[in-house]
């Protein structure tokens, strides 16, 4: 960022760490030496957890954590240096090695483990998905963790409200997010904290359009100042407009474009742009009319759709059977 170095400063924080890695050190050779294993796998983590602390390279980390797991027996140990683990993965944004890990605690828990752990795990299989943009699986994972949350490592209470919310209101129907989300009293306790967040969600669901892009920008700023969720605030921005503007067109056969950017305040040229991005991209069930300037809506035919699906899958089919057979005929 351009800031300039204070090099005594810098100097005098290298000699710290030296000198705690060393006590460090110290601590488990006389664990080793002197002690059981129960006092070496403390040492051992004790070590590990300063070196994510202090920023030490990944195979540093990866070789002092090794280390303590071959002395440690117990499952719930073991689970709790993988989530320290995990914590460092998560803000290094390396998504393969979070997958990784998720997976071995689940295999630890398969052989036992407390209900805390588990519902920890749920937090942080959470962000890998939300940051792997599944926010549909993500937001069943943070609903199940609103009422038992005790991830506070990783981030506050008010930060899950947050994912929470926006994984749902764009992955959720409407009946289900006054179910699990508008009335839920865990979230509503909470949720007054973001003023923004609660008026884009109860206009939503309210149907107050106009209020709903009030809102919008003031999230999108939230959205964008968060480490997790701003790689994705385009993502959220599209699909959060292709949902307010489906559940407004579900109500009419016919709306003129005129009356439906009123409605949401909004210019008709921008909603027209709008619209013809959402349908052409399939997003929409619906035409504009610009002769007349109206908008109609095209109920989907899914019988059509599956049979064209078929169609479509038959033919796939038929071309790997010719080109099956032209091979075994050659032999």
């Amino acid at each position: 960022m351009g800031w300039p170095v204070d090099s005594s400063q810098a100097d005098l924080l290298k000699a710290r760490t030296e000198e705690e890695l060393k006590a460090l050190e110290d601590k488990i050779v006389d664990a080793q030496e002197n002690l059981g294993d129960t006092e070496v796998r403390e040492a051992l983590t004790e070590k590990a957890q300063f070196l994510c602390k202090i920023g030490a390279s990944k195979e540093d980390r990866t070789k002092c954590f090794k280390a303590a797991e071959e002395k440690t027996v117990a499952v719930g140990h073991q689970l709790d240096m993988i989530f320290s683990q995990l914590i460092v993965s998560i803000f290094d944004g390396e998504t393969h090695a979070m997958r990784d890990l998720i997976e071995k605690c689940k295999l630890l828990l398969e052989k036992g483990g407390d209900w805390e752990r588990k519902n920890k795990l749920k937090v942080y299989e959470g962000v890998y998905l939300m940051a792997t943009r599944d926010f549909k699986q993500a937001a069943d994972l943070f609903l199940s963790s609103v009422a038992t949350f005790t991830t506070t490592e990783l981030f506050p209470y008010s930060t899950l409200v947050l994912y929470t919310v926006i994984t749902t209101l764009i992955s959720l129907d409407r009946v289900n997010l006054k179910k699990k989300v508008v009335d839920a009293p865990e979230i509503l306790t909470v949720i007054g904290e973001m003023p923004c967040l609660e008026q884009l969600l109860n206009s939503l669901y309210h149907c107050k359009y106009g209020e709903f892009f009030g809102a919008l920008p003031d999230v999108a700023d939230l959205i964008k100042m968060d480490m997790f969720l701003a790689p994705h605030h385009r993502y959220f921005l599209r699909e959060i407009r292709k949902v307010v503007y489906s559940q407004f067109l579900e109500s009419y056969k016919s709306v003129s474009l005129a009356a439906m950017a009123s409605t949401f305040g909004v210019s008709s040229e921008f909603l027209d742009r709008e619209l013809v991005s959402f349908i052409v991209s399939g997003a929409l069930n619906c035409k504009i009319d610009k002769v007349a300037g109206v908008v109609e809506t095209i109920q989907p035919d899914s019988k059509n759709t599956l049979y064209q699906a078929i169609i479509k899958k038959g033919d796939h089919l038929l071309n790997r059977v010719q080109k099956l057979g032209t091979v075994i005929d050659m032999e």
